[in-house]
């Protein structure tokens, strides 16, 4: 009997949020994946600190977060 060893080997792809103005003037970020594609938005936001709450509690909830597939 053979043995048979399997490697695993994990990609992590760091991504970026980048905090921007929006034409109206409002905070926005966005989040960046390591390859540059945009992969989220956020809302708009009066203060650098309102956006940086905001970037926050993606993350918190992202960490957490469980995939709800509706597509059946």
């Amino acid at each position: 009997m053979r043995a048979i060893t399997t490697v695993t080997k994990e990609i992590t792809m760091a991504g970026t949020f980048q905090i921007y103005k929006d034409s109206k003037g409002e905070y926005r970020f966005r989040l960046k994946a390591g390859n540059g594609e945009i992969v989220a938005t956020g809302e708009s936001y009066k203060t650098t600190a309102g956006v940086k709450e905001g970037i926050a509690a993606v993350q918190r909830a992202a960490a957490g977060a469980k995939i709800d597939d509706s597509t059946d």
